[in-house]
């Protein structure tokens, strides 16, 4: 029986290892050998190529972006594999020399700025990530499960697959999965009724909702997580957290998902609540705590990601494998620090992870069936836990997160009035006139907005949803709409007891 009664799971957005803890200087003790070891960053030489130029990996990084590195699958490739790559659909990955960061940054609107991407964070700018990762185990060969974006990424953190998509949603498929009723799998998700599970979000858009079998009132908001988990009966073996991902159809400030245009104090923010909320509760003593994010979002990474095994499940919807990619190749890295009162002080883990290592977790901790080969291959977390008994100098608090003079005052969502971070009424669109799929990610939150709309509506009215919903076609569609939804969100909550 595995002592780990409860796993905890955040999943931030868009950073790569190298870029958030690349310069940490972080050693420790080699989770496997015992023996010094430190983290696989950088050393100052890494560079890319671009336009006669060479840039170099510097420091430090800026807390926000003016422009947001795109990561779609054939940007993914050319980052990786250079600006010349192919993929061929159904081959093999090209070679990997981690060549085209700069290029890609560059026409993605960075042309004024392009070594942008090679710049990465000192440790004082990230103090909270920093001491989580000193203080338990860091994981510096933790891969995001395919080279692509944010979508089929989250799902293998919950299905050990992306039931074969391999890019974010388009607009049309909204209306294919939702006459599925959700996104669905061949071996169904992690939120199954043999395993007791929650969904906690930090806004009223939570991507989890985007599966088949999730409702609106299967996710609980985060301003509860607090009292929650103070409960000692707290029931949940998994809980999922999702971040505020801000204002979507415009700049994504006023969140906490990390996203490269908003603020990534106010991420730290959110990671030192979670970690102190857990730390302080009566369920401390058997738990573990997950911080990881679902893709590099972009930036720059020295280590060339490896082969990986494909999931070996049925995609249910033809159009989501749109590149043919077989999934036998992990993506960049991203940070992933893993907490618990069990696992020694200042681990380094060298071993290969990636987000369907969550999957092997719980399975391994709570006897279930792997879902798909990915998750039945993946190397699980359970061995970090490894003492007999509850350490006594865990931090009961972790450091306040650096000064930036774009942090809101509100920056941890538990400390906040209903209205504050991400939920004042969204600035108008950027690109306003431009077609709702320009950006990639927007057609999926007008998604999750719909299955919000749906889910809190009489039956009757769902022609006129799926109606005004297929009449958007602009960002700033978009915008009204999931403005019009987050409001109905908040009067429902509002109205339904705690």
């Amino acid at each position: 029986m595995s002592p780990i009664k409860h796993i905890f799971v955040l999943m931030l957005e868009n950073r790569s290892f190298d870029h958030m803890l690349g310069f940490s200087g972080i050693a420790g003790a080699d989770a496997v050998s015992g023996q010094p070891a430190k983290i696989n960053g950088l050393s100052g030489a890494e560079s890319n190529s671009f336009a006669g130029q060479t840039f170099a990996i510097s420091s430090p990084a800026g807390f926000t972006m003016d422009v947001d590195p795109r990561h779609e699958f054939p940007d993914v490739l050319e980052q990786l594999a250079g600006p010349a790559a192919q993929y061929p659909p159904s081959g093999p990955y090209p070679p990997i020399n981690n060549s085209g960061y700069v290029s890609s940054f560059a026409a993605s609107g960075g042309a004024a700025n392009p070594g942008e991407v090679m710049k990465c964070f000192l440790p004082a700018q990230l103090p909270v990530l920093v001491a989580l990762a000193r203080n338990f185990a860091v994981c510096d060969n933790w891969f995001s499960s395919l080279p692509g974006p944010t979508w089929p990424n989250r799902f293998f953190l919950v299905a050990g697959s992306s039931g074969g998509l391999d890019h974010s949603p388009t607009t049309a498929e909204m209306f294919v999965w939702e006459g599925l009723l959700g996104f669905p799998f061949q071996n169904g998700t992690i939120f199954q009724p043999n395993l007791i599970w929650r969904i906690y979000a930090g806004g009223e858009l939570c991507l989890a909702h985007a599966l088949k079998g999730i409702h609106i009132f299967d996710i609980t908001p985060f301003s509860n997580f607090a009292r929650d988990v103070a409960d000692p009966d707290y029931p949940a073996q998994f809980t999922l957290i999702e971040p505020n991902y801000g204002h979507v159809a415009s700049d994504y400030k006023e969140g906490n998902s990390q996203h490269p245009l908003d603020d990534v104090t106010s991420g730290e923010a959110l990671i030192k609540t979670v970690y102190e909320t857990i730390r302080n509760s009566p369920i401390w003593p058997t738990s573990m705590l997950i911080v990881t994010w679902d893709e590099h979002g972009g930036f720059f990474d020295h280590a060339v990601p490896p082969a990986a095994i494909a999931p070996g499940d049925a995609p249910q919807i033809a159009s989501a494998n749109q590149f043919g990619f077989t999934f036998e190749q992990y993506g960049p890295r991203v940070p992933a620090v893993v907490v618990s009162p069990l696992i020694p002080a200042n681990l380094v883990d060298h071993r290969i992870y990636d987000h369907a290592s969550v999957p092997a977790t719980v399975a391994a901790a709570f006897n279930i069936p792997p879902l798909t080969q990915r998750d039945a291959k993946a190397n699980h977390l359970l061995s970090l836990a490894s003492l007999p008994s509850a350490r006594g100098d865990a931090p009961l608090t972790l450091p306040d997160p650096a000064s930036s003079s774009l942090t809101t005052s509100a920056v941890a969502e538990s400390a906040l009035p209903a209205a504050a971070l991400g939920g004042l009424p969204s600035p108008a669109a950027t690109r306003p006139t431009e077609p709702v799929g320009s950006e990639r990610s927007m057609p999926g939150f007008v998604y999750v907005a719909m299955r919000n709309d749906l889910d809190l509506s009489p039956p009757a009215q769902r022609p006129a949803i799926l109606a005004r919903v297929g009449a958007i076609s602009t960002r700033n569609d978009a915008r009204l709409y999931i403005e019009d939804i987050r409001q109905k969100v908040r009067s429902a909550r509002a109205q339904s007891p705690p």
